[in-house]
């Protein structure tokens, strides 16, 4: 008997219990991206995961196509932009990804590093610091939902040690004869020891079914960045270490100010978001004084965040990616 196309779909068969698979896909695939950015190439590192709800009567999915599609998304959607957006790139992906794989849902992410380049505060020596760049979208029949995040780094200074040794310092300085004038010109002029950690910032934000919202990454950056008690950066001279120091030093924060902080600078600067869009703020401070690390994190619909603002009163209601994601029909 000839063998025919048909018969070698074995994916299209029926399975031998009839059960539907809340994911099936590839996951680690790897691309390095060419792109033409302000004149010159730029090449983006970018990891990929891409899944689909399988139906019950279908044995299983056709992984050749996740790559077929990544390439043609890629060529599609980078190669033909004038910058890189994760979100867009996952988005075109999965709808692609539906239609090939003729499933009801499907869902790609997108992680990629990305490099800027900046100068140090005082010295302007350029220096490159790399971020993480996330892109998610889920595509149903009725349309696509997509997040961006950025993951970036930066330092906190610890506001419970430095009260310590403030009192500390204002003992001696009143066992020394200072007055309580004197005291507080010193304190003021003198910033306070503490310990002080790397934090790692991560901020998602998501756009639901039929928003066409454009958001720049290196906005979310930015949030992320002046939510701790200072930015860092990889090559810095002299005066520049002594500058991000004192700044960190004089504005401590703990790990929940950082998330507070950077849920403000979504809902201040970003105010055109409507309700139903996403938030997700999240900061991990490496731990110096201590083995383990410390977290903190908020998630939500924006309105019930700006609900709870408003009111002062706390929200019951606190949903969170996997639920926003899944109400996608």
């Amino acid at each position: 008997m000839a063998l025919t196309s048909h018969s070698l779909d074995v994916q299209a068969r029926t399975p031998a219990v009839a059960l539907s698979l809340s994911q099936v896909g590839v996951t680690g695939v790897e691309k390095v991206i060419r792109l033409n950015q302000d004149g010159t190439e730029q090449l983006f590192w970018a990891r990929f995961e891409c899944v689909v709800e399988l139906g019950p009567n279908q044995k299983g999915a056709h992984m050749s196509r996740f790559e077929e599609v990544v390439n043609e998304a890629i060529g599609e959607v980078v190669l033909g932009e004038s910058g890189f957006k994760a979100e867009t790139l996952a988005e075109r992906i999965a709808v692609l990804v539906r239609e090939r794989q003729r499933a009801r849902r499907a869902e790609v992410s997108v992680t990629a590093r990305f490099p800027e380049h900046k100068p140090a505060p005082l010295s302007g020596i350029q220096t490159q610091e790399l971020y993480t760049l996330h892109g998610l979208a889920v595509a149903s029949e009725t349309g696509t939902r997509r997040l961006i995040g950025v993951t970036a780094q930066g330092m906190t200074a610890c506001p419970c040690a430095q009260e310590i040794i403030t009192a500390g310092a204002r003992e001696r300085l009143e066992a020394d004869g200072f007055s309580e004038e004197e005291i507080l010109r010193i304190l003021d002029a003198v910033p306070v020891a503490t310990h002080n950690q790397r934090g790692l910032g991560t901020l998602y934000i998501g756009l639901p079914e039929g928003s066409r919202e454009e958001i720049d990454a290196r906005l979310l950056v930015e949030i992320v960045e002046s939510s701790m008690s200072s930015e860092i950066y990889e090559l810095m001279k002299r005066t520049d270490e002594a500058h991000v120091v004192e700044k960190a030093h004089r504005k401590p924060r703990f790990v929940e100010d950082c998330v507070r902080e950077m849920v403000k600078g979504v809902i201040d600067r970003l105010p055109e978001l409507e309700d139903r869009a996403f938030l997700s703020a999240r900061q991990e401070n490496l731990e110096t004084i201590h083995q383990h690390n410390v977290v903190a994190e908020r998630h939500g619909l924006l309105g019930e965040i700006r609900s709870e603002l408003d009111s002062g009163e706390p929200s019951t209601a606190h949903t969170s990616r996997r639920a926003w994601l899944d109400a996608a029909a």
